[in-house]
């Protein structure tokens, strides 16, 4: 499995980035990060109404709950923008996408041995505790796109 480097927080910025490599072709990461049967193998349940900005659905964890989303743009191939309500240190999940939401944005560009894959996080400030939840998120980036090298790569 291709390693990958951690996290980076900004905490000016209420940012998190992480850029990995994945071993596969720009296409299959497409599938697997705006796909919900595909994003249900790697992240949590995925359940969306559509696959154009404004689509709404949710991603359930187990033992952690539902967390409702919404997509907010689209570039096919190249990005996607999710804006989800994981307010992690407020200690409940909202029904629906409201005011403590952040987003993130997943960018796919072709390189020589795949694709290098880039997530930013943005909004941390309006969450409850944002260096609290950019700390968890960091965390989350790593473990969740960790999945996804592995699942691409054939050793999930």
């Amino acid at each position: 499995m291709t390693d990958n480097e951690a996290s980076v927080i900004d905490e000016a910025a209420y940012t998190v980035r992480r850029t990995i490599r994945i071993g596969a072709a720009v296409e299959r990461v497409w599938q697997a990060i705006t796909e919900p049967e595909h994003i249900s193998r790697w992240f949590g349940k995925a359940e969306l109404d559509g696959s154009g900005p404004g689509a709404r659905g949710s991603l359930t964890f187990e033992n952690y709950g539902r967390v409702p989303l919404v997509i907010e743009a689209v570039d096919a191939p190249r990005s996607i923008s999710y804006r989800w309500g994981n307010d992690d240190a407020a200690g409940e999940l909202p029904a629906e996408v409201g005011e403590r939401s952040t987003v993130f944005t997943f960018t796919l560009e072709a390189v020589a041995d795949g694709t290098e894959l880039t997530v930013v996080e943005t909004g941390f400030d309006a969450t409850s505790d944002p260096r609290s939840n950019m700390l968890d998120h960091a965390e989350g980036w790593v473990s969740e796109l960790d999945k996804l090298v592995a699942l691409l790569e054939g050793d999930a």
